[in-house]
């Protein structure tokens, strides 16, 4: 389960998605779950594809400089409506509203634990 505090990139990413007023974020706890592709899920929203992108850079300035972590690929930046960050042990996913509505993938792995991130006003 995510405890603030305990988990550094974590951490970081959600205050980069924080900054631009990113919402609805959400952790996916997959470490109890055998043969995931990583350990978490960050994921999140915002309101236009323009948001996205900012809120995507600003998680991948904020992981640079806080934890020195550079994700292993960036896909999607050039439409923006789903942005997805390996950073290996946490991938980031940041959407549209109506794109995440349809993938709706925090809930494709039933055992795994959801903790959700209150926003910021």
């Amino acid at each position: 389960m995510y405890k603030a505090g305990k988990h550094k990139l974590l951490d970081t990413i959600i205050d980069g998605i924080q900054d631009k007023k990113g919402h609805d974020i959400v952790i996916v706890d997959l470490s109890s779950i055998e043969d995931t592709i990583c350990t978490y899920f960050v994921i999140a929203q915002g309101g236009s594809p323009t948001q996205v992108h900012a809120l995507a850079m600003s998680v991948g300035d904020k992981a640079r400089e806080v934890c020195g972590a550079r994700p292993l690929a960036v896909d999607g930046l050039r439409n923006s409506n789903w942005v997805a960050m390996d950073y290996a042990d946490v991938i980031v996913h940041i959407f549209l509203p109506e794109e995440r509505a349809f993938y709706d993938i925090e809930h494709l792995w039933a055992d795994a634990e959801l903790t959700e991130i209150p926003d910021l006003d």
